[in-house]
């Protein structure tokens, strides 16, 4: 690192680079050697999923009654719910129910929301589920067993945290602990 010639400045402004170099690579530290951060194999891994795996990506955000209700934030959709369109040329439209999960193109398609062709014909309009909310959903008993077992995790891990909404009797406790002192 240092020559002979060198003098002590230089000496001690490549150690406080090296220091710099180490501290910036613990900064960016990976914990989980078996997930890789590149961009291409990430792109492969995702246009490559298989069928069950695209249905993890393909998921939606609840709203915020359904958010409330089942303590839940998101689910993978499934035909049959009913969603509204949040972004993109669709946007603000009514809510329609979600006619066909098309997984190959990572797309859903929504009733009401098709477009014309050049030939007259009608098409659905392919819109990824992130940019939708689920407002309705179809509930079976599998599917009712998933948003139990995370919601029921998701209370456990705020609890833990002491997170959550204040309640009306303890801000008003807050208020007046702080108003005593």
């Amino acid at each position: 690192c240092v020559s002979v010639t060198s003098d002590y400045t230089t000496f001690r402004s490549n150690v406080i680079l090296s220091a710099a170099a180490e501290v910036n690579t613990c900064l960016n530290m990976k914990f989980n050697i078996y997930k890789t951060s590149s961009r291409r194999k990430s792109r492969k891994l995702h246009f490559t999923a298989p069928s069950h795996v695209r249905r993890r990506i393909m998921s939606a955000p609840l709203s915020k009654e359904l958010r409330s209700k089942y303590n839940v934030k998101s689910m993978p959709v499934r035909k049959d719910d009913e969603v509204q369109v949040v972004r993109g040329h669709f946007r603000g439209q009514q809510v329609g129910k979600i006619v066909q999960v098309y997984r190959k193109k990572y797309v859903i398609y929504i009733e009401r929301i098709q477009r014309e062709k050049a030939n007259g014909a009608t098409v659905y309009v392919g819109i990824h589920p992130s940019k939708c909310v689920i407002v309705k959903l179809k509930l079976d008993k599998d599917r009712k067993k998933i948003l139990d077992r995370r919601g029921k995790g998701r209370a456990q891990a705020l609890a833990l945290k002491g997170k959550g909404k204040y309640t009306e009797e303890s801000a008003a406790a807050a208020a007046m602990e702080t108003a005593s002192s």
